[in-house]
């Protein structure tokens, strides 16, 4: 099956452009310069976002794989004003997600008793696929930050000066956008490194949401329209050009404990969520992770996240920022 795909290009000079990808063929959209601009025009209309890249001009076509190379595609979704970008998540989704978990909580809790991650997990097996009109088990929620914090298919992950840890999460995150009576729309799905600092959440699992305030990265491609149920991808650390570790993973509705709807049901019934414009990006769990098997990362690794039936990866090399020390003065 072959699905469209739309990318976010900035060229040597700064201009921006909307491409349509089908197959091996791209081509720039005329009239349009961001994906979030597509999708109001769309929403406006009446149409699907298939229907509306469509409706575009067809502009030059575009090869994909050579922008790419050269730094010049961004991440798929972006917003005018980073603060009205909201990244969040959830964990233990997937089959299989909770062992990596469960071994780094176990250490706070006696082993004749289930963990809080096993719990959660084991309910979202029995309830996170509810029938249709149903209400299904919420799973594990976290927020990630603003659009800030998002960096694009080829950016460095700089992660904070303080942190323990950085890793990988291979993921495929849902793009969301309000529409303005409220009304939350998928625009697609990407693949993703939901960069996180696993060190400090295995310390105590209460440190989960500080672990998960850090960067994220999304591929290049917004993969649109009836979403697979099926999505295998590789995941793997580069070290000075070399594979120093690799694993495959599995993502989609088959391999998952949770249908995204679930999922997108326990995210959006806060109001708070669905404020007109706002656009999400939401990462829907792993099951695949380096830390699990003992790696541990280094400045300069680069995290290469790749997945079929998206044709580029997602490419992060790994710095550490400067220390910055805040001091808080009284008024």
């Amino acid at each position: 099956m072959t699905y469209l795909r739309l990318l976010q290009h900035r060229a040597p000079d700064g201009s921006r452009s909307v491409i349509l990808a089908e197959g091996d063929a791209a081509h720039i959209l005329e009239g349009v310069t961001t994906v979030r601009e597509l999708a109001l025009r769309a929403i406006a209309a009446g149409e699907t976002l298939a229907q509306a890249a469509k409706a575009c001009p067809a502009g030059p076509a575009i090869d994909i794989a050579a922008e790419f190379a050269a730094g010049r595609l961004l991440a798929p979704i972006d917003h005018d004003d980073p603060a009205h970008l909201l990244m969040a998540g959830t964990g233990l989704t997937h089959l299989g997600s909770a062992e990596g978990r469960d071994k780094m909580h176990k250490a706070a809790t006696s082993g004749e008793h289930l963990t809080d991650s096993m719990r959660i997990f084991l309910e979202g097996l029995e309830g996170g696929k509810p029938a249709p009109g149903e209400a299904g088990q919420q799973p594990e929620w976290f927020y990630k930050g603003d659009g800030s914090q998002l960096v694009g298919p080829t950016d460095p992950f700089t992660m904070p000066s303080f942190a323990q840890d950085g890793g990988e999460e291979p993921e495929v995150a849902g793009i969301y956008i309000i529409g303005e009576d409220g009304t939350p729309y998928r625009l697609g799905l990407a693949i993703a490194n939901e960069f996180s600092d696993h060190v400090t959440e295995r310390h105590n699992y209460l440190w989960l949401a500080h672990s998960k305030l850090r960067q994220a990265s999304l591929g290049a491609e917004l993969l649109i329209g009836q979403p697979p149920e099926n999505i295998e991808g590789t995941s793997r650390i580069l070290r000075d050009g070399k594979v120093i570790w690799e694993k495959p993973f599995l993502s989609g509705e088959a391999n998952m404990s949770h249908t995204l709807a679930n999922l997108e049901n326990h995210h959006f019934k806060y109001d708070l969520f669905r404020r007109p414009g706002d656009v999400h990006v939401h990462f829907f769990g792993t099951a695949t992770l380096s830390f699990s098997d003992g790696i541990a990362t280094r400045e300069g690794d680069v995290f290469e996240i790749s997945a079929s039936p998206f044709t580029l990866p997602v490419a992060n090399p790994l710095a550490r920022a400067e220390a910055r020390p805040v001091a808080v003065k009284a008024l």
